[in-house]
């Protein structure tokens, strides 16, 4: 039964996601060729508005590729390091 239900609440989220996520055919009509389809809004109308959101996608990128880099290979070895505390207190706690 709740398998079920987490189905249907993900199906309906999905659902709504997709349905605000694509634009009208009004806001289609005012966005430029490359955005055409994918947002609602008039869309970038300068090149500063391009500039801008070249800078935020490269950083957003950035921070995705060390979020993920981090996570799987933290690499960090000190043995002062505050980690180091935490890891051996559950070594000692499974004792």
């Amino acid at each position: 039964m709740k398998n079920k239900i987490k189905s249907i609440i993900i199906l309906i989220l999905v659902f709504f996601a997709y349905n605000t996520a694509i634009s009208c055919p009004v806001c289609e009509k005012q966005q430029p060729e490359i955005t055409q389809g994918l947002t609602h809004g008039t869309g970038p109308e300068s090149n500063w508005d391009w500039a801008i959101i070249t800078v935020i996608s490269l950083i957003t990128l950035l921070t995705l590729i060390f979020s993920i880099k981090y996570l799987i290979k933290p690499g960090e070895k000190n043995i002062d390091h505050i980690k180091q505390l935490i890891l051996s207190n559950t070594e000692n706690e499974r004792r």
